[in-house]
């Protein structure tokens, strides 16, 4: 069967089918190959076994500071931005991948089942809609 002769419905299905494999396949080789980035550590922290590193940003001086000139509001816009920021990079952009082709799957397979199978033929000539 070619791709013209397929009705609407089955492929946005195939589309839908197509972003959920590619999607997920990319998540998961983006996160067996990434690595944290460790490139501005001032040193490490264990807390109950699990080793955590120590970035400026993570300094009560730092948080002093930003407080200090620009508020709680500050304090809030930078640590969304460094979450936002991190969504983007290593093991988490594995994961915004596979959420965002998620979506995306769901999205397209909602339109693929509201679309009609076959559409109905117009008629010539039926005034009897006027």
């Amino acid at each position: 069967m070619k791709w013209n002769n397929m009705p609407l419905k089955i492929r946005l299905y195939v589309i839908s089918a197509i972003i959920l494999l590619v999607g997920l396949s990319s998540a998961v080789v983006i996160y067996l190959t990434a690595m944290d980035d460790s490139d501005n550590v001032l040193g490490y922290e264990v807390v109950d076994g699990v080793v955590y590193p120590i970035t400026p940003q993570n300094s009560k001086m730092y948080v002093h500071d930003l407080e200090l000139y620009g508020g709680k509001a500050a304090v809030l816009a930078d640590e969304f931005k460094r979450w936002f920021i991190d969504l983007w990079h290593g093991k988490s952009l594995a994961f915004t991948i596979a959420f965002i082709s998620t979506i995306l799957c769901i999205g397209v397979s909602f339109v693929a089942y509201h679309t009609p199978a076959v559409p109905k033929p117009h008629a010539r000539g039926d005034d009897s809609q006027a």
